[in-house]
């Protein structure tokens, strides 16, 4: 144990769920390793990066840092009018952070508050090192990338937005308590969430923040009876944004076998019970379904920079991994590829396999060495 001693870590980004889960899986292995290790966050004010990540238990320091608004409003307007300095007193408290931290390494996991906390330790030669979660670089690390010192990877060929001597593969890391179920641990999900072991069942998520397209597809197939669904039993995280329309449509069309929820905190149980999911294909979630072993359809977002969730979708589906539904198609089809494949066993199996194989089990550990490294 003497290689990991006690440090002093920086960690900066979040904004999605994709971001901080990995972030807090990392700060969570240099606590496992060396639990003197002292672990900062630095997160964007107003995001939710401020509740997850005193929940698991970590200190964090928030940003007014945002956004460019692009939807001409007043509102916008004036968002985007205190931009400017928004963003030069950000730099100054990132730089006020570090030197009052004084950390040994500065981590950033990508999103708003990662640009001005990175910059300034690159500036005060701290040294560094960026997780990119995504199959196509974010805007952030793309910048920050010629001027940190070791970049971690969840894709292959990702020299085309990178350096390559600073490049190491070495997957999202993901909570702890994802893996690839037992009988054991499929039945006590199955008990957690009161199904019933007769049924299929399709978990439907649609990432932290919910997701409009999964629950309008979810409510037309329920309006329509649930077609070719009859055995079928439904785990529906809608989010918390959408959880007042589905919570009203679901009292107007009762079902025993519908079971929606704003938020399903026992990941590991929803995984664990599922025969098929349908997800977004943001980098956590695939990272998550790798390791659990499921097969998925992926609906990828159009509303993100640089379709980066396709490319993410595209990685596993060119592999026999998963499945892609476009999200304009998604009303129309997602449910009746759905509901087709989770009664066809064979192609399921061979769906879990090739996720599965995909799996990057030590990605936290990976990125935890290579800090080390750089101290």
């Amino acid at each position: 144990m003497d290689k990991y001693k006690a440090i002093r870590i920086i960690i900066s980004g979040g904004g999605t769920g994709g971001h901080i889960f990995p972030a807090i899986a990392i700060a969570s292995e240099f606590k496992r390793l060396q639990p003197d290790s002292q672990v900062l966050f630095v997160g964007a004010k107003g995001k939710m990066e401020m509740d997850k990540v005193p929940a698991a238990g970590f200190e964090i320091i928030g940003l007014p840092i945002c956004g460019l608004q692009r939807k001409l409003s007043l509102k916008n307007l004036w968002h985007n009018l205190q931009l400017p300095f928004k963003v030069l007193y950000s730099k100054a408290k990132a730089k006020k952070i570090i030197r009052d931290f004084a950390p040994d390494i500065a981590i950033g996991v990508g999103g708003y508050a990662s640009a001005p906390l990175l910059s300034a330790a690159i500036k005060l030669k701290i040294p560094t090192l960026i997780q990119e979660q995504n199959g196509f670089a974010g805007l952030t690390n793309r910048m920050l990338a010629k001027d940190v010192d070791k970049i971690c990877v969840a894709y292959e060929g990702m020299e085309k937005f990178f350096p390559a001597e600073k490049i190491v593969l070495s997957g999202n890391p993901i909570r702890g308590s994802i893996r690839k179920a037992d009988e054991n641990m499929k039945k006590a999900a199955l008990e957690h969430f009161n199904l019933n072991p007769a049924k299929r069942h399709l978990l439907v998520i649609g990432g932290s923040l919910g997701c409009g397209t999964l629950n309008k597809s979810m409510m037309q197939w329920i309006e329509q009876g649930c077609p070719q669904g009859e055995d079928v039993e439904v785990l529906w995280q809608c989010g918390k944004y959408y959880e007042p329309e589905v919570k009203a449509f679901m009292e107007a069309h009762p079902s025993e076998r519908i079971h929606y929820s704003a938020f399903i905190d026992r990941m590991d149980y929803a995984y664990a019970c599922a025969d098929l999911l349908l997800s977004r294909s943001g980098a956590s979630s695939i990272s998550e379904i790798c390791m659990a072993g499921k097969a998925c359809i992926f609906v990828p977002s159009p509303n993100v920079a640089e379709d980066h969730q396709t490319h993410n979708a595209m990685a596993l589906v060119n592999k026999g991994a998963a499945r892609i539904v476009k999200d304009s198609q998604a009303p129309k089809e997602l449910l009746k590829e759905a509901t087709r494949l989770i009664h066809n066993a064979e192609e399921l199996e061979d769906i879990e396999k090739k996720a599965f194989a995909m799996a990057l089990p030590d990605a936290a550990h990976i990125i935890v060495d290579e800090a080390y490294k750089l101290i």
